[in-house]
């Protein structure tokens, strides 16, 4: 089966027609990989693929991810980022390849946050949704454990349980999630002491959201977040089995919700 894998004119600028002809033809691809952008597994043989440049000061990595995440792009980042970025990559191939090796001896994993988008009905209309689960549990900050703290964080800044999506939550004003040319940018948090917010979650690269995600947001002038501990959602490629696998977390106590005002457009 030929690989579906995209190689943007940017990436292939960069690294030369015969690297990408080798990447195209399946000799320097992998099959499998873990994606740049969600952390979830993805197969270059079985899915839309793209490949990601990143390039620092001195540094250049090309890494995948699915076509439904990130476009095939080059992305200019500092050389620490990038460093930062190798050694993740370097983490998931070592677990990859070791994964018999006791997980009490394995080096804790830094979480990352990931999010999807969604249209999700609520007693009778759609709403913008926005699913975060991260990819490991959330320790509190200053403590060591295998503990999840995650939601009661969450909750400590205002989101709310929710058993069932019978209704939407309540607005949570300070924060907010910030749409720009069309595209998802961040989810901000109220800044200290009554300062600018700051980014709580900021993506890579702004993500593309459906027309009628941005035209429902337009219309409600606000983002509904919904946040759930890691395994409890999973990457679902369709609305329905998102709303499925929400329902089922809800059941679970295992959600929290907020609606979060739009900023931008």
């Amino acid at each position: 089966m030929p690989r579906m894998l995209d190689v943007s004119d940017d990436v292939r600028a960069e690294i030369g027609d015969e690297e990408a002809d080798r990447l195209l033809a399946g000799e320097s691809a992998p099959g499998s990989y873990d994606c740049t952008s969600c952390r979830t597994p993805g197969d270059c043989e079985q899915e839309r693929t793209s490949t990601v440049l990143f390039i620092g000061d001195e540094t250049a990595v090309l890494a995948f991810a699915h076509a439904g995440c990130l476009p095939s792009q080059v992305v200019k980042v500092t050389e620490e980022q990038l460093q930062g970025a190798v050694r993740s990559i370097s983490a998931d191939q070592a677990r990859a390849e070791s994964a018999l090796a006791a997980p009490e001896k394995a080096a804790p994993e830094q979480a990352v946050l990931g999010v999807t988008s969604g249209l999700i009905l609520i007693a009778g209309e759609l709403h913008p949704a926005l699913v975060v689960e991260p990819t490991a549990p959330i320790a509190r900050p200053g403590t060591s454990g295998a503990g999840d703290d995650f939601l009661p964080l969450l909750i400590e800044q205002g989101f709310m349980p929710v058993t069932e999506l019978a209704s939407t939550p309540a607005v949570l004003h300070g924060w907010s999630v910030l749409l720009a040319m069309g595209q998802l940018h961040a989810v901000l948090q109220p800044g200290t002491n009554g300062g600018r917010p700051v980014a709580w979650w900021q993506a890579h690269q702004p993500l593309q959201v459906t027309e009628g995600w941005r035209t429902a947001a337009n219309k409600h002038q606000q983002v509904l977040m919904f946040a759930a501990p890691v395994g409890s959602i999973g990457r679902q490629p369709r609305e329905d089995l998102l709303r499925d696998a929400l329902d089922k977390a809800a059941a679970n106590g295992q959600l929290v919700a907020a609606a979060l005002p739009l900023a931008g457009t």
